[in-house]
């Protein structure tokens, strides 16, 4: 009732002076998607957002279709979905609603989940919006029951986008180097030896040109399936970027490190991989560099790998190096 009354005292431009300040985007738009209007934050999504653009330009391709349905049918919907951000690649989590007002059009109202702890308050507004609902009649608590298991399946799709590659499956670049920085912390806190890999797919570029895109996509997915099943536990292997992979490894020597990149080498070099008809070999190039407690960071010690790496690919690749 305070927010109803609020809103009456309310005037248009009070609205207006309200939406341009805050940090969440918001447009008004037909349910088609085309823009009426927007807030300056908006424009955080494109900077060229204009009058002849639709939403549909924004959102990734396997999202138009779901995203366009959840603002034209008329139903308020509240979700979880991928925004391609302006000056960034790739896309953007957001957290998103739209709101169904008069004469059929809708207000989008989009806030970009830029880390867990973004997803978290995502998470606890939607679980004050169920305790709400609880206090309600029984048809306003099967309701909450309904946006419970909403919000657990927010929840999982947030913990699957901010944790894991979507083509390879393997831990993300952001998630693999958290994992570093963590056993670098725990090798020096409790003195214990740590080696790492980057492994990097040998002469990529002329698979994609020859095979195409989708089929390099596929060739990276089975080798990351290689090396994911080759490494031991608890070592653990991640996409770190493009055709590259890193693998850290707990507890091991370079020595150790060695021994693995050789057999993963091996390995990669005795398989052939086949796609749609194609049989294809790849071989390896890796880096291998161990902690030098005290002296290195975990970026120099990605950094000492990185360079072995490329000291393997100027030796011709298929093979491994170890850093200095």
């Amino acid at each position: 009732m305070k927010m109803q009354k609020l809103a009456d005292m309310l005037s248009s431009h009070d609205l207006n002076e309200i939406f341009e300040h805050v940090h969440t985007g918001i447009a008004l738009l037909e349910r088609d998607g085309t823009p009426l209007s927007w807030n300056t934050a908006f424009e955080f999504v494109k900077k060229s957002f204009n009058l002849e653009i639709k939403l549909e330009t924004l959102l990734p391709p396997e999202e138009r279709d779901s995203g366009l349905a959840k603002i034209s049918n008329g139903i308020m919907h509240h979700w979880v979905g991928e925004f391609q951000i302006a000056g960034e690649e790739g896309v953007t989590l957001c957290s998103c609603m739209a709101l169904p007002i008069s004469n059929g059009r809708v207000l989008l109202i989009i806030e970009s989940i830029e880390s867990e702890f973004a997803v978290k308050k995502v998470i606890i507004k939607l679980s004050r919006q169920v305790k709400l609902f609880r206090i309600e009649s029984e048809f306003t608590k099967k309701l909450a029951q309904n946006k419970q298991i909403e919000m657990e399946a927010v929840m999982a799709q947030a913990s699957e986008v901010a944790h894991v590659d979507p083509l390879t499956f393997l831990p993300n670049r952001r998630t693999i180097v958290r994992e570093l920085q963590d056993e670098v912390l725990r090798a020096e806190r409790y003195p214990s030896q740590l080696s790492i890999s980057i492994v990097d797919v040998d002469h990529f570029k002329n698979i994609n040109d020859t095979y195409g895109h989708p089929i390099g996509d596929e060739v990276l997915r089975q080798v990351a399936y290689q090396l994911r099943d080759q490494v031991r536990h608890p070592d653990m292997v991640g996409r770190y970027g493009g055709e590259e992979f890193l693998i850290i490894l707990p507890n091991s020597d370079k020595r150790a490190a060695a021994e693995q990149a050789d057999r993963l080498c091996r390995q990669m070099r005795e398989t052939v991989i086949t796609v749609k008809g194609h049989k294809i070999n790849v071989t390896l190039s890796i880096g291998v560099a161990q902690l030098k407690t005290g002296n290195d960071t975990w970026d120099s010690l990605l950094n000492r790998a990185d360079n072995a790496m490329y000291e393997t690919k100027n030796m011709g690749r298929d093979a491994w190096s170890i850093a200095d």
